[in-house]
């Protein structure tokens, strides 16, 4: 557990405009398996995964500009100038380009970040926030920013999700261009000279509760490394966010109740003290899942927990920090608020953090 000296003061975040899953499976053609030269259609997508909609936009998205829109908007909300950054971590599993960070090069160059600032990005999914935020709590700096990015549409949209028999997990690939969505967010964090919260982060690899550690991935991508180089035929094959849906389902179940577990030991009584619970938006019948169970046995209002992975699909990492936007410029949350994230993502990797919320306008 690491004790946050720091506290939110600028929040952006960008979805596309989401169309329907009915249009997603109209425009994606998913092969039917049971007959041949037929395709799903978006009620039954709708039926296998619970989502209504989706943020998918290649042509947006397409363009790195999204990013650094969206990373100055939450630097002009913080009040905060290219000059006044110390360290920026960025998260995304899907970059731009794969080798030498050069996504980092690249977007801090535009950002207009100092020459001395260290590229710095963790090529995480779901729960790569709360890495982030276990790292920015370790740090020195004043002023961080943390800057994320799911770019699913362009990666997604190949045939190799539809058409693919080399992949271990071919038939259930569909599913990963259906689930996951296209977003970008950014968040200021200011070092505040008392203790304002707290963050942890595990990796499970060791210990996961009270069982053996955790060795599945949850997603499983191997192609374009060493043991499968881009020209290679296996590379195309393995290039692929494949889903292992029965591990996904039980580490999300057991690894969010652990972060529960462990909020509640450090802090007792925590759900009734943060302002808004902001829980990673997996899929409709494991978020929802989770959150009646909080409800079932603390009590507490449905309304202090968001959901939005119905209306826009997994955003990975962004996707609470969307809620958070979305809470903030409807005037929900106040200055000084405090809110609760916690996550559980590929890796396997799950952490949670407690930290107020003061906007510098």
């Amino acid at each position: 557990m690491n004790q946050i000296n720091l506290a939110i003061t600028g929040v952006s975040s960008f979805v596309a405009e989401p169309i329907s899953i009915h249009q997603w499976a109209s425009d994606y053609k998913v092969p039917d398996r049971q007959e041949a030269g037929k395709y799903l259609d978006g009620k039954m997508v709708e039926k296998i995964l619970g989502i209504k909609s989706k943020s998918w936009a290649p042509d947006v998205f397409k363009d790195p500009q999204i990013v650094i829109n969206t990373t100055k908007e939450a630097m002009r909300r913080a009040n905060v100038e290219p000059g006044d950054i110390d360290a920026a971590i960025i998260v995304t599993c899907s970059p731009f380009m794969v080798q030498l960070d050069q996504d980092a090069f690249l977007l801090y160059k535009e950002i207009g970040l100092k020459d001395h600032i260290v590229p710095v990005l963790l090529g995480a999914g779901c729960a790569g926030f709360a890495r982030a935020m276990a790292l920015a709590a370790q740090m020195n700096a004043r002023t961080t920013l943390l800057i994320s990015y799911s770019l699913s549409s362009l990666y997604t949209q190949t045939a190799v999700y539809k058409n693919n028999v080399q992949n271990p997990y071919g038939k259930s690939l569909w599913m990963s261009a259906a689930l996951f969505s296209d977003g970008v967010s950014a968040v200021v964090l200011k070092r505040t000279e008392a203790a304002t919260g707290f963050s942890f982060y595990s990796r499970d690899s060791i210990k996961f509760g009270e069982e053996a550690g955790f060795d599945d991935p949850l997603i499983h991508y191997t192609g374009s490394g060493a043991w499968a180089p881009p020209g290679t035929e296996e590379c195309e094959a393995l290039s692929c966010f494949a889903m292992s849906g029965p591990k996904i389902k039980e580490y999300y179940i057991k690894g969010m109740t652990l972060n529960h577990e462990q909020l509640q030991a450090i802090e007792p009584g925590y759900l009734g003290r943060v302002k808004k619970i902001y829980t990673h938006q997996a899929s409709p019948m494991l978020t929802n899942a989770f959150l009646e169970t909080l409800i079932k046995d603390h009590g507490i209002s449905r309304d202090k927990m968001g959901i939005n992975v119905v209306k826009y699909g997994n955003l990975v990492s962004t996707s609470t920090i969307k809620l958070l936007d979305d809470d903030l410029q409807s005037g929900i949350l106040q200055s000084g608020d405090s809110i609760c994230i916690s996550v559980v993502g590929a890796g396997p990797e799950r952490g949670a953090f407690i930290i107020p919320v003061v906007p510098a306008a």
